[in-house]
């Protein structure tokens, strides 16, 4: 317990980074460059990762310790995005020096934005904590040098994103949307899964999106007027996704069943919390190795 108050009293700050889920996606394109164009609906879970920032002396930092049930999943070198987002930040603004903890509670490449969105949350929370806010501008610009998925995490609320992530419409009017993440135990590469990618110019989501009174309008506009382009093709990557679908599908009230991103997460809409639950233990009794959680996307609600 002292340990635990020591540090306590050693913390700066610290972030949540809410699970990024695609309630559509469409291939519209594809550029030049290599670049996919995209058209997807966009929502954030209540569950997430959340990063920790801790004082140290001064030329100590920064460094990343990584804690949760998927720490073992990740390093804490270079590459990790938690230490690529202080380095940018740092390069532009005034940063203490510190040490970061990343609390790993979302799967590895499993499609729901975990890198980006833990990505995002380390700009939230350095930019809370340096001398000088850094101008929202300069916030965009270095999300969009981290990856392409790392400006609309930046914003954390319900969002249309067009092109390859950086064109960025908040939406508003969407409901609570209970729901249960299921997560097969598989990682899916993304650039496998869109090599497998038989047509890349799809129609896109319509221009103007109706109004949802309530769960069951939203799920039955999605059902039958949108889609993920990258689900036939992460299903040829990875068939586990197939027999992921069918069971959240089955459980009774779904509303909706559909791949996230690129997988190998699947996500089902129920109509309340009670349904969602009770979904999430029937799925973790049947499928034991696999991860499943009950949530609820809050479109309206910012990370904190």
């Amino acid at each position: 317990m002292i340990r635990d108050d020591r540090e306590a009293a050693g913390q700066l700050g610290s972030a949540f980074a809410p699970a990024k889920l695609n309630l559509a996606l469409h291939v519209v394109g594809q550029r030049a460059d290599g670049y996919h164009l995209l058209d997807s609906l966009v929502v954030f879970a209540d569950i997430g990762d959340r990063i920790e920032a801790f004082a140290c002396r001064s030329g100590d930092g920064p460094t990343l310790e990584i804690a949760g049930p998927f720490a073992g999943q990740l390093s804490a070198d270079s590459d990790n995005l938690v230490l690529k987002a202080w380095r940018a930040l740092h390069d532009a603004a005034e940063l203490p020096d510190c040490r970061l903890r990343l609390t790993k509670n979302l799967p590895i490449a499993s499609g729901i934005g975990g890198g980006s969105a833990d990505a995002a949350a380390t700009l939230r929370l350095l930019a809370a904590l340096a001398s000088v806010a850094p101008p929202p501008s300069l916030m965009a610009e270095i999300a969009g040098r981290l990856g392409a998925d790392v400006p609309m995490c930046l914003q954390g609320v319900a969002l249309r994103a067009r092109g390859i992530g950086a064109d960025i419409e908040p939406l508003g009017g969407l409901p609570s949307l209970p729901m249960v993440l299921l997560n097969p135990g598989v990682a899916v590469p993304t650039p496998a899964v869109f090599r497998r990618l038989a047509r890349r110019t799809n129609p896109p989501i319509a221009a103007t999106l109706p109004g949802f009174a309530d769960v069951d309008e939203l799920a039955a506009w999605l059902a039958t007027q949108t889609r993920n382009d990258l689900e036939m093709p992460a299903m040829e990557e990875a068939p586990i996704i197939r027999q992921a679908l069918d069971a959240v599908s089955g459980t009774a009230q779904c509303r909706l069943a559909r791949m996230s991103g690129s997988g190998a997460t699947v996500f089902g809409i129920y109509p309340d919390s009670a349904a969602a639950a009770k979904a999430a233990r029937e799925l973790a009794r049947a499928h034991p190795d696999w991860w499943v959680v009950a949530t609820t996307a809050n479109p309206q609600h910012a990370p904190a």
